[in-house]
């Protein structure tokens, strides 16, 4: 499986942007997809999950700013984000998760959102 993430650059604040992330390679009837970010010396954080069921999640902080969505027949998710500031410039990355008796994980190469005047 392989997952191309797109659409990062730069955005100035209270600007939107729109990321969305590519999987293809031999996908499961069922899998997640979601969105970490990460900035230099902290740990990746979770942003949003979505399911290809339709089932969505965020995480607390990012609820309300960023929408996450998703389209199964592309095998495309997307991250849709609003008001940024600059404390949300990080490198984000895409991921989808499958399997039954044992979870198989795949990562994006990540892709830089900066949020700067």
């Amino acid at each position: 499986v392989q997952l191309v993430e797109s659409g990062g650059g730069l955005v100035q604040p209270g600007g939107t942007l729109s990321v969305s992330c590519v999987a293809s390679g031999s996908l499961f009837n069922f899998y997640s997809m979601g969105w970490y970010r990460q900035v230099p010396g902290k740990q990746r954080e979770l942003v949003a999950t979505w399911s290809n069921d339709g089932h969505t999640q965020y995480a607390e902080s990012m609820e309300g700013r960023f929408t996450v969505s998703g389209d199964n027949a592309k095998s495309t998710i997307y991250l849709q984000m609003n008001n940024l500031k600059p404390e949300h410039t990080a490198v984000y990355y895409c991921y989808l998760r499958q399997g039954y008796l044992e979870t198989y994980e795949y990562w994006g190469q990540g892709t830089q959102v900066t949020v700067s005047s």
